[in-house]
């Protein structure tokens, strides 16, 4: 590939960015139903403690320890606000974590 398509790719992001501000200002949070075995997994990353910083790492550990860092935040919104109802949890998700749990399932 030329740098002129990673120039287009960089315009491209940028474009990106300005439709993601604007689903932003529109959203905020999304009311999610998740069945309670997965609502507690989430809430025990959360309160997991990973010892010292991470040394040098591969692009796919990279994408490992970030997809654990957005199970982590949906854990805490879990705890703040998740509503335990039965068999489920009812909780108010930012649109950004949200988004990060469809992408893993893809």
């Amino acid at each position: 590939m030329g740098d002129e398509q990673y120039v287009r790719y960089r315009d491209d992001t940028k474009v990106l960015a300005a439709i993601g501000a604007c689903v932003d200002r529109q959203t905020g949070r999304v009311a999610v139903r998740v069945p309670r075995e997965l609502a507690e997994a989430a809430v025990a990353a959360w309160e997991r403690t990973e010892d010292g910083a991470p040394g040098a790492e591969t692009p796919e550990q990279y994408a490992l320890r970030d997809a654990a860092a957005e199970l982590a935040l949906i854990g805490l919104a879990i705890s703040e606000r998740g509503r335990w109802e039965g068999a489920e949890v009812t909780v108010d998700l930012d649109v950004a974590s949200a988004g990060a749990a469809l992408r893993a399932a893809r």
